[in-house]
């Protein structure tokens, strides 16, 4: 963590006790902040990637069935700025598809690292995504990227629980946890206007589960019906943490929330092929 970091988690503690929440219930809390990176197009900080085309690959890889989202160059973020086990270097591309027939039966994007000196050429795909039905006027953003650190609390109150009428309960562990997320959403943040995340906690607006959990779930269903491949024994749903989510504002999905999820196993195989990507939209 760095000192802005630290800085931030201290307003947050103040301000938690100021609301009367007990400072165990505070501290449990902080001790889950993860560091993130936010690739912001409207931003002033180092340009550390690209939102949109062109999108450049090695000759031998296949067509991704998907839109380029963002490009990021892997080796201008410092060291730990997103606390996940990224590649120290080349590019990472994320693909997206925010298709909302696709919502909670597929994967709607998918991710590739090139590693650094990899020979590329300008790739043109021929695609039709369904998601452009919601308006034919919206494009991906395009332009470059500006990185800002920041850290990150969940947002989630709530916890996976097929047997309760509503498919989620109050996080056992964190009974104040309701409270926590209002005192760290009023605080003031330096948003995204249209950019990318990179690590952290996803968020969505029902707040019900950590995103990126709820994506590996997704994902151990599709490995079930056979429309993915397995995953390494052992990998559980708890073990998926937000790769990217991203601040997009097309056109007819203003409302959405829309994220890459990865196991933390995937991850340190650079398996970035096992990349779910999901979304919730309140139109």
């Amino acid at each position: 963590m760095t000192p802005e970091m630290l800085d931030r988690l201290g307003e947050f503690r103040e301000n938690a006790l100021a609301a009367g929440i007990p400072p165990d219930d505070i501290q449990r809390w902080t001790d889950l902040a993860r560091p993130c990176a936010l690739l912001d197009a409207r931003g002033e900080g180092p340009v550390v990637g690209r939102l949109g085309g062109p999108l450049m690959l090695p000759a031998d890889v296949p067509d991704p069935w998907c839109e380029l989202a963002a490009t990021v160059d892997l080796a201008a973020l410092p060291a730990g700025a997103t606390g996940l086990d990224l590649p120290a270097d080349g590019h990472l591309l994320l693909f997206a598809d925010p298709d909302p027939d696709g919502i909670g039966e597929e994967s709607l994007g998918t991710a590739l690292h090139i590693p650094a000196g990899a020979p590329v050429e300008e790739r043109r795909l021929d695609l039709n995504p369904g998601w452009r039905n919601v308006s034919d006027e919206a494009d991906f953003p395009q332009g470059p990227l500006h990185l800002r650190t920041a850290v990150s609390l969940p947002f989630h109150i709530s916890v996976y629980d097929p047997g309760s009428p509503f498919g989620c309960k109050t996080l056992p562990e964190h009974p104040r946890a309701r409270e926590l997320c209002d005192v760290w959403t009023v605080l003031p943040h330096d948003d995204i206007h249209t950019g990318v995340q990179l690590g952290g906690y996803a968020a969505d607006e029902n707040e019900v589960e950590d995103p990126s959990v709820a994506a590996g779930r997704e994902a151990a269903r599709a490995e079930e019906r056979g429309e993915r491949s397995p995953a390494e024994p052992g990998v559980r749903p708890e073990d998926w943490v937000c790769l990217a989510q991203w601040e997009h504002s097309l056109r007819g999905l203003e409302a959405a929330f829309y994220s890459w999820s990865i196991s933390r196993q995937d991850l340190a195989a650079r398996r970035f092929d096992r990349v779910y990507a999901t979304m919730t939209w309140n139109p």
